[in-house]
């Protein structure tokens, strides 16, 4: 019996051995994300703009878009208003494992040199250049150093109105700008920039900015409409000097393991869903942009005609100083386009 009873008992095991080993997810499947398991994945974006901006708008039509492509098998949560943190911060935590996706532009060049290109004072002269250059092959280059680099895939982008610069007084000229302390984003260039044209420029994060304004911490900012608009900062500035000293585009971006883990199918799916959003934020951009300039003029703002060549000639040696040789040639590549 007792011969019996073993026999029977090392059967049973053999057979929940086998029942065990063929609900496991093999590791080549896990890898790849199959998600045979049916759970549903969750991807958190956070980003500095507020609700109504069109960033977020199209961040939740992506969202949207996802969810109906996977079936609901993957959810994007958004978080508006720098709600899990600065950029800086988020992109440190899709690298932690944290946050899975942002906005972000040319802070990347923190760690990809080749993103300070996306907003290089006084390089892009229209929209239909910076188009030029993220569509074709130095978007391409600049989107590989991003993805080697910082560690992040990206989706979409969306095209940014020229920054501007805002202030209690009026800003017309570089000798305006003694004794100016302004806030810039953690942008080497941005800070070199401004300090070569004579302001005080100092990093600060988004959500500090109307507080530190509003405290005389510091005297103006710089940002595109838009931003100058969501962040309501008519409300403590009373001028849009109008240096248009940037033109750019920022991306949305995934991590790279976040988005590697999907499977083929999923992958593909959230690669549609970009697209499509990208379609829809560019219209937004186009519909939005002539929209916020208004609303600022209703506010009391006044829109300040400055003299941008002063400015341009200002920057121009701190620019060509800070750019490495790398950077360097991919300036010249872009200059070459408009040429």
């Amino acid at each position: 019996m007792k011969k019996i009873y073993g026999l029977l008992m090392g059967v049973l095991l053999i057979f929940l051995l086998a029942a065990c080993g063929g609900n496991e997810t093999t590791g080549e499947n896990a890898e790849s994300g199959e998600g045979d398991n049916g759970e549903t994945i969750t991807w958190k974006l956070g980003n500095l703009a507020n609700e109504d901006h069109p960033w977020n708008k199209t961040a939740e039509k992506f969202a949207e878009l996802v969810n109906e492509k996977t079936d609901g098998k993957l959810q994007i949560e958004i978080y508006p208003n720098e709600q899990l943190g600065s950029e800086t911060e988020v992109l440190n935590g899709i690298k932690a494992g944290t946050v899975d996706m942002t906005i972000s532009g040319e802070t990347m060049q923190n760690w990809a040199p080749e993103a300070a290109l996306m907003a290089v004072p006084y390089l892009f002269q229209s929209e239909e250049q910076v188009k030029s250059v993220v569509e074709g092959e130095i978007g391409k280059e600049i989107e590989s150093a991003i993805k080697e680099k910082v560690g992040v895939t990206p989706l979409y982008y969306h095209l940014r109105a020229p920054r501007n610069l805002t202030s209690k007084e009026p800003i017309k000229t570089p000798a305006d700008l003694e004794g100016f302390k302004m806030r810039v984003p953690n942008v080497p260039l941005f800070m070199d920039a401004w300090e070569s044209a004579g302001a005080s420029p100092q990093v600060m994060d988004f959500s500090e900015v109307f507080t530190a304004i509003q405290q005389g911490v510091i005297d103006g900012q710089e940002n595109p409409v838009d931003l100058i608009n969501s962040a309501s900062f008519f409300e403590v500035q009373n001028n849009v000097n109008l240096t248009e000293h940037v033109r750019s585009w920022i991306y949305v971006v995934v991590g790279n393991e976040q988005f590697n883990s999907l499977s083929g199918d999923m992958q593909t799916a959230v690669k549609e869903s970009a697209k499509e959003a990208q379609e829809f934020g560019m219209k937004l951009y186009e519909e939005e942009t002539e929209k916020y300039v208004q609303l600022l003029k209703d506010e009391g703002m006044e829109f300040v005609e400055v003299d941008q060549e002063a400015f341009a000639e200002a920057m121009q040696p701190a620019v060509e100083n800070s750019l490495n040789e790398e950077q360097l040639a991919l300036y010249e590549k872009i200059k070459n386009l408009a040429k």
